[in-house]
């Protein structure tokens, strides 16, 4: 019992380590919504990267991912970064976030051929991995609520990328805690992935970030795009 006991007090020390390296390690390379236009740092970046995160069963983005997807449009048309790339899960046919995040966009006002969509971002390490080999980005502006974007930022600066990060929250949401927690634990897995550094699911030709959106276009995109 005993030396469950003190494994116990060990792994719970160990996290909480973890968990403040890479809150601590990220933080200075992530601003507010409303201050970010004015970060100069900014400058030079391929394109902001939206995170997917949920659809409803009709196609329309959930609120956590709604308030992403504002945000990311908002630097866009500030000029933040010329390209826009939504990455999410479309491992399925039945289940689709990126067209539905390109369509939101595009429903903005922003040009289709800003706009790129990684299919096969099914997790952060793997939508930054995926940034840096398939779309060839260096330089990013990663778009998330602040209890994620900490994670994201240090995955993508230990991926090499030159990543910068916008909390895209206007304040708490429902079920904050649960969000809170499970984050807690994903800082754990996505530390050691960053030592490890394994390939993702899918990579695959490059598509370089500064040419034409609709390339990563497929055959559900004409219907979400009508």
């Amino acid at each position: 019992m005993c030396i469950f006991l003190a494994l116990c007090i060990a792994v719970g020390i160990y996290s909480a380590i973890v968990n403040a390296y890479i809150k601590g390690s990220a933080d200075d390379y992530i601003t507010e919504r409303n201050t970010a236009t004015a970060d100069g740092r900014f400058e030079g970046a391929d394109c902001i990267i939206v995170l997917g995160c949920g659809v409803d069963d009709d196609g329309r983005p959930k609120l956590l991912l709604r308030d992403r997807l504002d945000c990311g449009i908002d630097l866009y048309h500030a000029g933040a970064a010329p390209k826009l790339l939504m990455s999410g899960d479309h491992g399925r046919t039945s289940y689709d976030e990126v067209n539905s995040m390109k369509k939101w966009a595009v429903d903005a006002g922003v040009s289709s051929t800003d706009v790129f969509m990684d299919h096969a971002g099914f997790s952060t390490y793997e939508t930054m991995y995926r940034a840096r080999d398939i779309f060839g980005a260096k330089k990013v502006v990663i778009v998330t609520q602040r209890y994620h974007l900490y994670r994201a930022v240090y995955i993508a600066r230990a991926l090499g990328l030159e990543a910068y990060g916008v909390a895209c929250d206007p304040g708490e949401y429902y079920g904050q805690i649960w969000l809170d927690s499970r984050e807690y634990l994903a800082r754990n897995k996505d530390f050691w992935y960053c030592i490890l550094k394994p390939e993702p699911t899918f990579l695959g030709d490059a598509i370089p970030i500064n040419g034409d959106g609709n390339a990563t276009n497929d055959r559900w995109s004409a219907e979400y795009l009508a």
